[in-house]
């Protein structure tokens, strides 16, 4: 057996000092470390199964962490005989494996050719396309939540209303195709929610829905491209699909890699801007923070636009419903879904209206005008085919 690697030797060295000082604080002092890292250290430490107080005494390798032992003690003398543990792969490392993966992946898409610009457009305007919280994968009953909802449906809906959307919209130079966040139901194979586990109703297997799904967002980016000059694409991180949003992104980044118009925000937090002329345009799922405390956090994150602004606007969505306040020097807005209830909103009781919106910006003069579409417009009743 090979000599332990210096991260081993830290997480033993902070169980040790915690068991023989039996406090976190003087066992910190001892090691001249903050009590926090400490803490950290002995938690990671058990998770790769090292607690010797607990008959624990081998770590596990480094990327993965124990589930679960079972010893074999003797009768007479109470001491450890045989120890099966049980072990899978660490979620962090697991995540950064993917990571890697989706990026190599990346390199090998091929790239879509550049379509011809628009003739005319108004370099004074901006358009922002919203579509928050539309849980593309999700599974309804309309006997449940009032409305169906699967795939097909969600692909459909999101097609037609896109096109209403920038086709009544003005001949903007630049626009902003704002994708709020949760735009996937689950975010991996299993049809649990990422952090609490919470069983999800979904409409077949992850593939087909990512398959799908990045068709029919390709139809957007491309139909945005025929209008407007410009195309900056926002997606963003929610708490349905933190990781898929990154995936995602990196995908999208890769195969417009040689669109010169299209631009896809990079940005590793769950923040994100843009700037239009004298207009910044601010963006958050919802999940963090709340509505009162996103003005603040975007002037100390990015003070130069800022200070360069004169209107600035944050698109929030997370709750599916609408909600808007103006505070010093930012006005936010809270969107409401496309997508239909769930049985777990159903059952939970929460009702909203369900809408798209876009905003048109004039670089000089700030919010110039909004359009709302609902689902309602799309249906067989409405002659919208």
């Amino acid at each position: 057996m090979g000599r332990p690697s210096l991260s081993e030797e830290i997480l033993k060295e902070a169980v040790e000092a915690y068991s023989k000082y039996g406090t976190y604080n003087k066992a910190a002092v001892a090691l001249g470390i903050q009590q926090v890292t400490l803490q950290a250290r002995v938690r990671k430490a058990i998770e790769r199964g090292y607690s010797p107080d607990h008959d624990m005494d081998n770590i596990t390798a480094e990327g993965f962490s124990v589930t679960g032992t079972s010893t074999l003690y003797d009768k007479t003398t109470g001491e450890a005989k045989i120890q099966w543990v049980k072990t899978n792969r660490d979620k962090e490392q697991q995540e950064v494996a993917i990571l890697a993966a989706v990026e190599a992946m990346a390199k090998e898409i091929p790239r879509v050719k550049p379509l011809p610009a628009p003739v005319t457009t108004y370099s004074e305007l901006c358009n922002e396309y919203i579509v928050t919280d539309y849980h593309y994968g999700m599974l309804a009953w309309h006997k449940e939540g009032g409305e169906d909802w699967d795939t097909k449906i969600a692909g459909d809906l999101l097609w037609r209303g896109f096109q209403r959307m920038v086709d009544q919209s003005p001949d903007a130079k630049a626009c902003v195709i704002s994708q709020l966040g949760d735009f996937f139901h689950s975010d991996s194979m299993e049809a649990v929610t990422p952090h609490s586990k919470n069983i999800l109703d979904q409409d077949g297997r992850i593939s087909k829905i990512v398959s799908e799904a990045t068709n029919i967002f390709r139809k957007l980016v491309d139909y945005a491209l025929q209008k407007h000059d410009t195309v900056h694409v926002i997606m963003a991180e929610g708490n349905h699909d933190p990781y898929s949003s990154i995936w995602f992104r990196i995908m999208f980044s890769a195969l417009y890699e040689n669109e010169p118009r299209l631009t896809v925000n990079d940005s590793e937090l769950p923040y994100y801007v843009y700037q239009h002329g004298d207009v910044m345009l601010a963006y958050h799922h919802g999940h963090k923070k709340q509505l009162a405390g996103l003005p603040i956090f975007f002037a100390a994150q990015h003070p130069k636009m800022w200070g360069e602004t004169i209107y600035r606007y944050c698109a929030t969505g997370h709750k599916h419903h609408s909600e808007e306040k103006e505070f010093s020097g930012m006005r936010v807005t809270q969107f409401q879904t496309f997508a239909a209830r769930d049985a777990y909103a159903a059952r939970g009781g929460w009702l909203a209206e369900r809408s798209m919106t876009s905003v048109t910006y004039h670089k000089k003069f700030g919010k110039a005008a909004t359009n709302i579409f609902r689902p309602e417009m799309f249906d067989k009743k409405s002659g919208d085919k």
